[in-house]
């Protein structure tokens, strides 16, 4: 890590530099490999990378780094493990990186409540690692071992989500710095409050425009007796997507119910060394007693052979659930390596179960022209689906082609009364669906919002809100040593 604040890299002044690094005890970076790494994450969009990187290991550090972003008027964009998907770590205006991965401490497990804290750059594999032995587990799984601040900053759900939910239910408090520097704590412990207004909910998914998270105490729950997982091939999207709809209606607890199609099934094989049918296909996972177990999985195949669907395949031991498991979260890197050197122009949309085959259908139906490698994946079991669209980063013609079927794509879920995005966020490159999906009134109470809270929109200037009056740093550093 370089910490010499001499390197004339960073355009904020040596004065400056100084003052951070003595905050946060040396701990910074203007590498420029860094640098890019911070603006960018897991996605097609190029990097937007900070002046300097802080690395606080306490909440203290990064108020007090707040405090002189303020005093000084610059930007902050916190950051965790870079897989967000959107763009929610690029530093459009430059500015601190705040890099909360030494915030990395298990604070208090509290097994008899079912409960834990963290720090916020606890990943959720670290964390569940941590409490095997306690019989219980942390269920918010989006694939990759993003931090737990993140997660929540982002509101993220994946897998689990249609039995256990998301974020936004998994969380029950946080401690936030404020653009001010000042710290606030959300809520307590308890499990349920009407006590004034619900703080914990008004961060998480804020995707830190509004505070950085730097704890979070999370529900837990019990490790089911039973778990097993299975494979289903169907003859075509819209059968395995009708067989996964009429499983959630019928009631069954399912745990995990994944849809890939056939693009995504061959990708998969290939890079996992798998051998499953080159088809849609669903993937199961019930949890419970296993009594419960054999009667969710026997009545849920049911389902799936009156939609044509061929026997499961089943992965019913730790290592072959794993692998399954690990092969469906590498899904983003076995559709790059389709096309190497590609990248993947990803969106996300969530709509209503009873119009999930119309939005799936019109989505592949709108890209079959189109001259990339084209793949739907989704979390079917509560409406949300994604579609990797494999381009060349440098092909204008494909990059312009592939925003006009996510917008195409954004626009349309909305008209089926769903969301432009389910689990991805907004940051930068969505918030032209913000104001058709929530209305002028309500866009206005979330600017309202906004500035309320930052009233120089110095954190994560330029995402969520449409025509928000972002702070712009200019030239204001020109006369200082």
């Amino acid at each position: 890590m370089d910490s010499d604040i001499a390197r004339p890299i960073t355009s904020l002044p040596a004065l400056i530099v100084k003052e951070l690094a003595s905050l946060v005890g040396g701990r910074i970076s203007v590498a420029p490999s860094d640098l890019y790494v911070r603006g960018k994450g897991e996605c097609y969009h190029p990097s937007f990378p900070p002046d300097i990187i802080c690395f606080p290991e306490t909440t203290e550090e990064v108020s007090a780094v707040a405090k002189l972003a303020r005093r000084e008027s610059i930007p902050v964009v916190p950051f965790g493990a870079g897989t967000s998907l959107e763009g929610h770590t690029a530093a459009l205006q430059g500015g601190i990186c705040i890099d909360l991965s030494r915030m990395g401490r298990i604070i208090e497990v509290r097994p008899e409540d079912m409960d834990v804290t963290v720090e916020a750059g606890v990943t959720r594999k670290q964390l569940n690692s941590y409490i095997r032995d306690t019989g219980l587990f942390f269920p918010v799984d989006p694939g990759a071992d993003a931090t737990i601040g993140g997660m929540a900053a982002t509101r993220a759900s994946g897998t689990n989500a249609v039995r256990y939910g998301t974020m936004r239910e998994n969380v029950l408090a946080l401690t936030v710095v404020l653009p001010d520097g000042s710290i606030v704590k959300t809520a307590n412990r308890a499990r349920k409050s009407s006590a004034g207004y619900d703080l914990t909910r008004l961060f998480i998914g804020s995707e830190g425009t509004l505070g950085i998270i730097t704890e979070i105490t999370l529900k837990l729950h019990g490790i089911p007796e039973a778990i097993v997982s299975a494979v289903c091939s169907f003859p075509n999207a819209a059968a395995a997507v009708n067989a996964a709809i009429e499983t959630i209606q019928s009631g069954i607890p399912v745990a995990r119910i994944e849809f890939i199609d056939q693009v995504g099934m061959d990708a998969v094989n290939r890079f996992a060394g798998l051998d499953y049918p080159v088809a849609p296909a669903l993937f199961f996972e019930f949890h419970g007693s296993w009594t419960g177990v054999e009667e969710q999985a026997e009545r849920a195949g049911e389902i799936a052979t009156a939609n044509g669907g061929a026997a499961f395949a089943w992965a019913s031991s730790p290592e072959e659930r794993s692998k399954l498991w690990q092969a469906r979260h590498d899904f983003h890197y076995a559709i790059m390596a389709l096309r190497p050197g590609a990248k993947i122009w990803g969106t996300d949309v969530c709509v209503p179960i009873s119009r999930l085959v119309d939005c799936i259908e019109f989505a592949r139906t709108d890209a079959a022209d189109a001259p990339f490698p084209v793949s739907t994946l989704g979390h079917v079991g509560d409406g949300n689906f994604h579609m990797s669209y494999v381009i060349d980063p440098e092909n204008a013609a494909e990059r312009q082609k592939a925003e006009e079927l996510a917008s195409r794509l954004g626009f349309h879920a909305l008209s089926l009364g769903g969301t432009c995005t389910g689990e991805h966020g907004i940051d930068y490159g969505k918030t032209k669906f913000m104001m058709a999906e929530h209305g002028a009134p309500a866009i206005a109470l979330m600017r309202l919002i906004k500035s309320s809270i930052d009233p120089d929109g110095l954190f994560n200037p330029g995402k969520i809100l449409p025509g928000f009056n972002h702070f712009d740093r200019g030239t204001e550093f020109t006369d200082r040593a």
